[in-house]
């Protein structure tokens, strides 16, 4: 059984080095013209930077390309393409096919990792994508367990799955979405106005803070609570998924550094010392990270155990 990717999203160049002591197999880095809800933002001299450092120990470097483009931006997109092709980054995260033909067309050999979101929930997708480049497909987050492991046993790509930190539940191309909730003065009001990257939308009524943020792509709302599988690998490690991703979009530093080690002891745990030793671990595991939680985003499991619901 093949042990999983460890994939985490680091703040800055810095934050690289104490990560890849903590444990983590790959990174995910790149700027917000070009990509969406990153926990750092990296310039093109950054990249390159982190692609040395990375490489150097070992570890893969993703850039994401995941943004919905308009016309406006496809320039920049062949030239920014380019310059990872120079560098050297070990794939592109993309959900807009314009990304696929520019690579194409520039006869690019970087490996495509599919990203859409939300809407990658079935092996007929995955396939699809595969068949067009894609090494590697992200599920949707509102999977749940028997979901994922049906796509991977009938899925061509490597598949990819969060299992820990925040999940996206809205993006308008809009950066309004603040303002329509002041100005419909209604059960949501905006705390943090002025700070795009540190706004809470809050809902009185279900006691609720979903955190939101404004960029040059618009407006994203995330869940009120922390996913957190930390206790719940077994499925994931036995079904063969490839790649464990988690994103530490919104929070610390030191809180994604002590998430990942913890992370990466369940891994080596499980894969160097059988079931039973990742069982009597997971618990103790679990706790660490509870004790750094913040208080107004409580953990939970997601979509894994539970139907979604519209």
């Amino acid at each position: 059984m093949k042990k999983p990717e460890l994939l985490v999203t680091p703040k800055s160049v810095d934050h690289i080095k104490s990560l890849i002591e903590a444990g983590a197999d790959a990174f995910v880095i790149g700027e917000q013209r070009f990509g969406l809800r990153l926990a750092g933002e990296f310039s093109l001299i950054e990249v390159e930077e982190a692609a040395r450092l990375i490489h150097e120990s070992g570890k893969k470097v993703y850039v994401a390309v995941n943004a919905i483009f308009h016309n406006d931006r496809l320039d920049a997109l062949e030239n920014y393409l380019k310059e990872l092709q120079r560098i050297g980054v070990d794939a592109l995260i993309f959900g807009d096919p314009a990304v696929v033909v520019a690579v194409r067309e520039l006869e690019m050999t970087i490996p495509l990792h599919w990203n859409p979101e939300t809407i990658a929930t079935n092996w007929f997708q995955a396939n699809y994508w595969f068949e067009r480049g894609a090494k590697r497909a992200f599920l949707a987050r509102e999977l749940s367990l028997d979901e994922v492991i049906e796509i991977k046993e009938n899925a061509k790509p490597e598949i990819e799955v969060q299992i820990h930190g925040m999940t996206c539940m809205f993006q308008s191309k809009r950066s309004l979405l603040g303002n329509y909730f002041l100005y419909r003065d209604q059960v949501m009001e905006i705390e943090n106005r002025k700070a795009n990257q540190n706004m809470f939308l809050h809902d009185k009524e279900r006691k609720n803070k979903y955190p939101i943020y404004e960029d040059l792509n618009g407006t994203h709302i995330f869940s009120p609570n922390d996913m957190c599988l930390i206790d719940e690998l077994t499925e994931l490690f036995e079904a063969g998924i490839d790649s464990l991703k988690f994103d530490g979009v919104l929070h610390t530093e030191d809180y994604i550094n002590t998430v990942t080690k913890c992370y990466r002891q369940a891994i080596d745990m499980y894969f160097e010392h059988g079931v039973d030793a990742y069982e009597e671990i997971k618990d103790e595991l679990l706790e660490k990270i509870e004790k750094i939680q913040p208080e107004i985003r409580p953990l939970d499991t997601g979509f894994i155990f539970k139907e979604t619901v519209y």
